[in-house]
């Protein structure tokens, strides 16, 4: 089922946090990714029909944009309880072979989510240099089975933008996509 999301406010401060990586086995802070240009923040997973549908130009768009000096890290917050394909190794697996040039976080205890606000995969949150929230939505309108192509136009504009020291002034299209798989809580 897709589902979308925006209930991150534009100026919000980029909540910090530290999660491992699940391709190096090392613990990375935001801190440690940020930007002096701008900061990409995409909450994504293995198993989504919408995530798998972009994921291959996600990696490019990353690549080309990572030379203009943007940051880029993947969290995935799926409960791996829930989502065999989300876990750890999985997720290893995946970032290796689709060559990601960011790091691939495992949130397990969601937290980081939570703090995020997010809801979906993929969802994608971009902070401005001084990791204030500038943008908060879709990749682009492409989307399983619309036939549109995949191009990222969405993502591009905000990051032009910021690179040429505007404020992103286009719409923002809430993500589309699967709801993260949370764990039960206690009760």
């Amino acid at each position: 089922m897709a589902y979308s999301s925006n209930e991150f406010a534009l100026g919000t401060v980029a909540p910090d946090f530290a999660l491992l990586d699940t391709v190096s086995d090392k613990l990375i802070s935001l801190h440690d990714l940020a930007s002096t240009k701008a900061t990409v923040v995409m909450f994504i997973c293995n198993h989504c029909p919408y995530v798998k549908h972009i994921l291959p130009q996600v990696v490019a768009l990353a690549k080309e944009y990572q030379q203009q000096g943007i940051g880029f890290v993947a969290v995935n917050a799926n409960n791996a309880a829930d989502s065999p394909e989300d876990g750890p190794e999985q997720m290893k697996a995946l970032a290796t072979e689709l060559g990601f040039s960011f790091p691939y976080l495992y949130d397990q205890t969601q937290l980081v989510a939570r703090s995020f606000h997010a809801e979906y995969t993929p969802e994608f949150y971009v902070f401005d240099r001084n990791m204030r929230l500038a943008y908060h939505g879709q990749f682009d309108d492409a989307r399983p089975k619309n036939e549109l192509p995949v191009t990222g136009q969405d993502l591009r504009h905000v990051l032009d933008d910021l690179l040429q020291g505007r404020q992103p002034a286009g719409e923002q299209k809430p993500g589309i996509g699967c709801g993260i798989k949370w764990k039960r809580r206690a009760a």
